[in-house]
């Protein structure tokens, strides 16, 4: 098959454009520009570019060589979905066992986890909010623990499209931050075993300009990703779109004339003549409460019945209908008389082709796509730009200024200069006097200087997930978005005046709504910038921490958050959208529930047992499941064999841990039919057999009393064992003290003898012993992390600290529930093999700097890691990992021993 054939199967246009069959042509991935005027095919081109390379090549070198994740990065949540409906639209006539998968990221908990399956290839399309935060490992709407697997799995084997760029601010910036630091990274690794499949990214916009990507970091990689922009050649400005003209006029009213304003809008509405594909008149205005205001004038004098209205601050269940009703070329008939009255969601990614463009002056980027809205399918157009003013008086004069928000007035004063010099807007007009520009001039036009730039130490830092001593994160959101245009997510539920949310009611995407968060802020809390919330007001956001929903307060109102309002409060209204003033009660969008999926609840940093929901199951009998789950994945992923045997080893190993008393504490009989096996080596149970609440993780410490470990974490318990290892087998081994004997002597302190092993070692505790220093901190990494939970941060949680010990016991508090010289016992951790020893677990690591025990701190091993792999390589290991043991632990086998007695 060619891709011309490819081509027109899944489009069925004729044969593709001439640019669409070289970017497919060009087999070996890439960073690169796209730059294609407005209705050039742009989405179906890059679609089948990745689909026909990584899928559909003849060649399976080329298919292998290409990112297995598509990450489709747009600005606006109703240019996702007009995205997703092109890319199932495609796909859908691949054969059916060729189809990719697709997920959205939108937020809501209605989501294919993605996540599970590294080895999947999958289309993820996104808003920039969604992707962009988890790419910097601070992922909105989702689990603290899932952050590293997201992080991972979107900077590695990924092709990233940031699409319609002019409208991404920062977030454009951080895009090229991100490109740059991966490509670091993989060419530090290039040539090693560490190897994984690097990330891609192309960038794509009608207005694209290359220096738009140029920073200190972008610029030894900038030469390389703008050869070969494709943009269009003079031989392509023929015919079709090229043909058409668009006059324009300028014009100026005042921000307070919005029936003025409403009565151009139908002036210039009655004047047009209607086209075959009707009378539709597009307004475009630059804030959503203009919007609002505007729709309300126009609607208001009546004379067109069909005036709709756009913006961002919609729920998708009432967004779901415009792409159907009438934002869609099959939308444009002869018969329709339409009004649409929008804010820049429709700059892009909107198939409509309005007679008449009425526009507020906006730069010049964004205005060129506006453009693109008016005689899209041919003919002439007519265009109006309007500049909106406020009055200001100075001394005996009255000065206009131009309404500038949210945009700079500086760069709306250079655009108004260089259309007063247009009297047409089509593409070719367009294209010749931007040809004729100088590069001072062409720098006014596309100015483009983001406030916040990502750093490589700020990058890194991000790679540790845990919070600070107050629990809260570094702030992204300088990052993704700037000014006031960082949203929360919103929905309403049926609620009484005492009641709360149920912990496991999650939003699905069809109830969520965009609202700027300052806006959520003063009409949930008041604007006298109090912390509670306002009397009447009834809201709740998840705290991930104690898995529940808590009352919202101010400080909880932040970019990324999801938050729940009781339906009575209102703030919402089904034509209008998001409304703080509106006091009705919201209708609630009524979707089918179900409980959270283990993999949501585990995900979250407080401590659940829902991953180990199953039959009985033995450690042994686990580990061999994850084992096998492990070594499949690292064949399909095409791991080197030094870093599949050290995930096989990682996998061997990664759940000794729950031999500790008080995870085997955590366990009681699930019925009287049903009763707990008497063994110290359980890994899995049904469901009702786990206790739950602070008393989870118990002990008998005699006949009389318990020990209560509140945040156990067994992963780390796991971790720990492997420095037991050393300590019992070969205390100089390079991973612990062999490098330091020299400076121990030196400071009058003697390697500590350790006592003897009481046994030889096992044949998985040799496999430890022949690891190099290097490979050994990698083992212990994984293991600790593979729930993302325990990671780089070895510190006593908030409920270790309420640990009170018995008098005379000077052990010290708990580490994440593991105390010092905790033991665990003797379990085998492979099926039908011999038992390993008694292993006595050490907190050492945990110290700040050298120990005179276990050698380089914990930090110092993880920063090493960072270091010598790139953050990026390490959480993706930590998601294969991670995917491995939740297929198994979802596999729901039963274990034999069990079974026999049982049966």
């Amino acid at each position: 098959m060619t891709f011309k054939t490819f081509f027109q199967t899944l489009t069925s246009h004729p044969a593709p454009r001439a640019w669409q069959t070289n970017l497919a042509a060009d087999s070996t991935p890439r960073s690169r520009l796209i730059r294609r005027v407005t209705g050039d095919g742009k989405t179906e081109g890059v679609l089948t570019a990745w689909l026909w390379n990584a899928l559909a090549h003849p060649e399976k070198s080329v298919r292998s060589n290409w990112p297995r994740r598509l990450v489709w990065c747009l600005p606006m949540r109703v240019l996702v979905e007009q995205t997703v409906a092109t890319a199932w639209k495609l796909i859908e006539k691949l054969p059916e066992d060729q189809r990719p998968g697709i997920a959205v990221l939108m937020g809501g908990e209605d989501m294919e986890p993605w996540f599970l399956h590294p080895s999947k290839q999958h289309i993820l399309i996104g808003t920039q909010d969604m992707l962009l935060s988890r790419a910097l490992n601070r992922g909105y709407a989702s689990g603290r623990a899932r952050w590293p697997v997201e992080f991972g799995l979107l900077n590695q084997d990924s092709l990233w499209v940031m699409d319609e760029v002019q409208l991404m601010d920062v977030g454009l910036a951080t895009s090229a931050q991100l490109q740059a630091y991966r490509d670091q990274d993989a060419n530090r690794v290039a040539e090693s075993a560490n190897a994984l499949k690097p990330s891609y990214t192309w960038w794509m916009s009608a207005t694209l300009q290359p220096n738009w990507l140029k920073t200190v970091d972008t610029e030894p990689r900038h030469d390389n990703w703008i050869v070969n922009t494709s943009v269009a050649t003079a031989a392509e400005r023929n015919g079709g779109l090229w043909e058409v003209s668009k006059t324009v006029v300028v014009d100026e009213i005042a921000v307070k004339d919005t029936k003025p304003f409403a009565e151009r809008i139908l002036q210039e509405h009655a004047e047009s003549e209607p086209t075959e594909y009707g009378r539709i008149t597009l307004v475009v205005c630059n804030t959503v409460d203009r919007a609002i205001e505007t729709f309300k004038a126009v609607s208001k004098q009546g004379s067109v019945e069909d005036v709709r209205l756009v913006h961002s601050r919609f729920r998708q269940t009432e967004r779901e209908s415009w792409r159907s009703d009438f934002l869609n070329r099959s939308a444009c008939m002869q018969h329709v008389d339409r009004i649409i009255i929008a804010t820049q969601v429709v700059e892009a990614g909107v198939d409509i082709s309005a007679t008449c463009l009425i526009t507020e002056l906006a730069p010049w980027p964004s205005l060129v796509q506006r453009f693109g809205r008016c005689a899209r399918y041919g003919g002439v157009g007519k265009v109006i730009i309007v500049r909106r003013f406020v009055e200001r008086k100075s001394k005996d004069e009255t000065i206009r200024e131009t309404a500038a928000a949210p945009y700079d007035a500086e760069t709306l004063e250079n655009t108004l200069a260089s259309v007063k010099l247009l009297s047409d807007v089509g593409i070719r007009s367009l294209e010749e006097f931007e040809e004729q520009l100088d590069e001072d001039g062409r720098a006014k036009l596309y100015a483009y200087e983001p406030q916040h730039l990502l750093m490589r130490g700020e990058y890194d830092e991000l790679f540790d997930t845990t919070p600070d001593l107050t629990g809260t994160d570094l702030d992204i959101s300088r990052f993704i978005r700037t000014g006031k245009e960082r949203d929360l997510q919103v929905f309403w539920a049926d609620l009484g005046k005492d009641e709360t949310p149920d912990n496991n009611r999650k939003p699905l995407q069809l109830e969520l709504c965009s609202v700027q968060f300052l806006k959520a802020r003063d009409w949930l809390c008041g604007k006298n910038k109090t912390d509670n919330l306002l009397k009447g007001m009834h809201a709740w956001v998840w705290d991930f921490l104690d898995g529940k929903w808590k009352d919202a307060r101010r400080k909880d109102l932040l970019p990324g958050r999801i938050v729940c309002v009781a339906a009575s409060c209102g703030g919402y209204d089904e034509t209008l959208g998001f409304d703080s003033e509106s006091t009705n009660a919201v209708n609630v969008v009524e979707v089918p529930r179900s409980e959270l999926t283990q993999s949501s609840n585990s995900d979250a940093a407080h401590d659940d047992e829902s991953s180990n929901y199953s039959k009985w199951q033995s450690i042994a009998f686990h580990t061999e499941q994850v084992v096998e789950k492990v070594g499949a994945l690292c064949k399909k992923l095409s791991l080197s064999p030094e870093l599949t045997k050290l995930l096989i080893l990682a996998a061997r190993w990664h759940d000794l841990g729950k031999a500790h008393p008080a995870f085997q504490g955590a366990t009681k009989n699930a019925s009287e039919e049903d009763t707990r096996p008497e063994r110290n080596d359980l890994a899995k149970g049904p469901p009702e057999a786990w206790r739950s609440g602070k008393k989870m993780y118990q002990f008998a410490i005699d006949e009389n009393k318990i020990e209560i470990r509140p945040s156990l974490r067994h992963e780390l318990a796991s971790a720990l064992a492997m420095f037991s290892i050393l300590r019992m087998y070969m205390p100089n081994h390079p991973a612990l003290l062999g490098p330091w004997q020299e400076a121990f002597e030196k400071m009058g302190r003697k390697v500590p003898h350790f006592e003897e092993p009481v046994s030889p070692p096992t044949v998985e505790i040799q496999e430890v012993l022949e690891l190099s220093a290097e490979e050994f901190d990698l083992l212990v990494y994984l293991i600790a992390s593979h729930h993302g939970k325990v990671r780089v941060a070895l510190h006593a949680s908030p409920a270790d600290q309420e640990f009170v010990a018995e008098p005379g016991d000077v052990r010290g508090l708990p580490i994440r529930g593991i105390r010092k010289d905790d033991v665990l016992p003797s379990v085998a951790i492979t099926p039908k093999a011999e038992p390993q020893p008694e292993f006595a677990l050490t907190l050492e690591p945990a110290a700040m700097g050298l120990s005179f025990e276990t050698g380089k701190s914990w930090r110092e091993r993880c920063e090493d890691l960072i270091q010598r792999l790139g953050p990026t390589t390490l959480a993706a290991l930590e998601a294969i990992l991670r995917a491995a043991d939740v297929e198994a632990s979802c596999s729901q086998v039963e274990d034999p021993e069990f079974a026999k007695v049982t049966n």
